[in-house]
């Protein structure tokens, strides 16, 4: 009997399809076992197919796999859908009372149940359960203990009344029953369940609560897909500990608001994908001009324009290393793990005040709407440290005014980074402006001091390559000849499919990259492999562009731009064509 399982939901947008996978995954990580979500839904509200997909193991588990073993069907087209990931003894739960389904054809070598999911809903209370009456007969043919569903539908409808809570958890044991009563079946799957004990979220949660970690009071956006669950996230939480969120009118709106409150003392930041991080770029160079300490997130999506809203890419590296007119200095940060995006969250943070500089936190789509299991520990509020940089108080501000007794913010120090005083600070009064200014802040076109200023600005990033550790996580084989590189979310894709290739005699170093500015230096790695492979979810391979102008030696690419994630058995194969290619043009 297999443990790795892989079951999906799929249907129309609005069948109520995410809500029914995240009860699921819930109830599965509530058994103690690993859970890796992944989803399949149209750009509108209603109509176009959709589905959510749960990989689960008692073991940890990083990627999508091409194989599916339950799926309910909602719609004919869902087992069109997954047709290539069906195999032989795959289970299909569908309801034959459907008129669109009456005249179903089960693919041959899998097995059909036929379940009456809305007549079983409504004795149970109301058709509008006929999802939960799938997920019990879902839960009869893995073997799954039923009452594990049972806490994660009162969790799902407790604040809608005890009523409604048992009247779900019976249209559950009423598919159970069903699959029971009517198919003697030996179907192969046993979902065991353990006793550890886990924590499931996706990307932009794990963003939102390492926002509220790293002291994060104020936070400003305009909702776009896939960067709403940030806000959502912070919604009703932030304010717990004093902050505030705050929805503006468009996303240029929503980046002056967060500057606002960063210039005023607080912690701030704003979240949006590609069509609105092209809508803030105008306040880039004063968010820097200004040197205000600002966490910009691009939740990337398939573009350009409006694109494929709910779609995988990342399309957006130029754009959050570039963006702007002028020279702007800024730190890009990629998380390359959904617990990554806790933790480098709070990384940008400390990074944005200790150098005054904004700093773009660039995840993506299949991080963002990915939920993954993972221990408590990995998410250890004894280990965030708030670093706050150089702010001067009532005792310190003297060391920093000019003889007239004027406080001086953009004083050209050694390290770039100048005092920093909060509203309020006793000697501490001062202006910014965004035009180029002096010490004071005042504006001036003075050759002398604007080279002063642009200098000063630059050697943060100096001084912060010096002092920071911009390293990169590595896996594989540290000695082989074959090196890939990736950033953001490809790392849990590469490093099972780094299995596969052991499996089959192949060697692979495998270098994850979360800094992409500053970022390691990889010059002398590159040197060492045969053949280096950069991978990435675009079509023109901008990240690798970055590492061919660092090294000045042209990398092999892997590039996928469908709109959807790499998979594990994909990318080893793409990974051994890739290095078969450059050896056979030698030949």
């Amino acid at each position: 009997m297999p443990d790795d399982l892989n079951w999906a939901i799929g249907g129309e947008a609005g069948d109520g399809i995410d809500s029914t996978g995240k009860i699921f995954a819930q109830a599965l990580s509530r058994a103690g076992r690993h859970v890796f979500t992944s989803k399949d839904f149209a750009s509108r509200i209603r109509g176009g197919y959709t589905a959510y997909k749960v990989r689960t193991s008692v073991d940890r588990i990083e990627s999508v796999v091409d194989r599916l073993d339950i799926l309910i069907a909602l719609t004919e087209r869902t087992i069109d859908e997954n047709l290539d990931e069906l195999h032989e003894g795959s289970v299909i739960i569908y309801d034959g009372e459907r008129t669109t389904m009456q005249d179903i054809e089960i693919p041959e070598g899998m097995i059909g149940l036929d379940v009456p999911l809305k007549s079983l809903a409504e004795d149970a209370g109301g058709a509008i359960m006929r999802n939960v009456v799938a997920l019990g007969a879902a839960c009869e043919v893995a073997s799954f203990p039923i009452e594990n569903l049972d806490e994660s539908l009162e969790k799902r409808f407790k604040d809608k009344g005890q009523a409604l809570v048992e009247n779900n958890q019976q249209a559950a044991r009423l598919g159970q029953e069903y699959v029971a009563a009517e198919y003697d079946h030996d179907f192969d799957y046993e979902l065991v369940t353990t006793d550890a004990d886990y924590v499931l979220l996706n990307g932009d949660e794990a963003i939102g609560m390492g926002a509220i970690a790293a002291g994060c009071r104020f936070y400003a956006g305009y909702p776009i897909t896939p960067a709403t669950d940030v806000m959502e996230y912070l919604t009703g939480r932030i304010n717990q500990y004093g902050g505030k969120v705050v929805q503006a009118e468009d996303e240029l709106a929503a980046i002056n608001l967060a500057l606002g409150a960063a210039r005023s003392g607080a912690r701030a930041m704003t979240a949006t994908s590609g069509p609105g991080l092209d809508l803030m770029t105008e306040s880039f160079g004063l968010v820097a001009q200004t040197e205000t300490p600002l966490v910009i997130c691009d939740v990337m999506r398939s573009g350009p324009s409006t694109g494929m809203p709910t779609k995988q890419e990342q399309g957006d590296l130029d754009m959050a290393l570039y963006g702007g007119h002028g020279e702007i200095p800024r730190f890009v940060v990629a998380p390359t793990t959904v617990a990554e995006c806790f933790w480098k969250t709070v990384e940008a943070f400390n990074l944005a005040e200790k150098y005054q500089i904004p700093v773009f936190l660039v995840s993506d789509l299949a991080l963002a709407v990915t939920e993954q299991t993972f221990p408590p520990e990995a998410f250890d509020m004894d280990e965030v440290t708030v670093e706050r940089g150089k702010v001067v108080d009532e005792g310190e501000v003297d060391t920093w005014l000019d003889d007239k007794g004027r406080f001086q913010p953009h004083f050209p120090v050694a390290d770039g980074v100048s005092p920093r005083a909060f509203p309020g600070t006793t000697d501490g009064a001062h202006m910014t402006t965004g035009l180029e200014h002096d010490e004071l802040g005042r504006r001036t076109e003075e050759e002398s001091v604007r080279v002063d200023q642009v200098d000063k600005r630059q050697r943060k990033v100096e001084t912060a390559r010096e002092e920071e550790n911009w390293d990169y996580r590595e896996f594989g084989d540290p000695d082989a000849d074959t090196l890939v590189l990736s950033w953001g979310s490809n790392e849990g894709a590469m490093r099972e499919g780094l299995e596969i290739l052991e499996d089959e005699g192949v060697a692979v170093r495998f270098i994850s990259v979360p800094y992409i500015f500053p970022r390691p230096d990889l010059a002398e790695e590159i040197e060492q492999a045969e053949t280096a492979v950069v991978v990435e979810c675009n079509a023109t391979g901008q990240f690798a562009d970055v590492i061919e102008h660092d090294v000045l030696e042209r990398v092999e690419r892997v590039n996928k731009y469908t709109g959807v994630r790499f998979k594990a058995e994909e990318l080893a194969e793409e990974i051994k064509q890739a290095v078969r290619e450059p050896q056979e043009a030698t030949k």
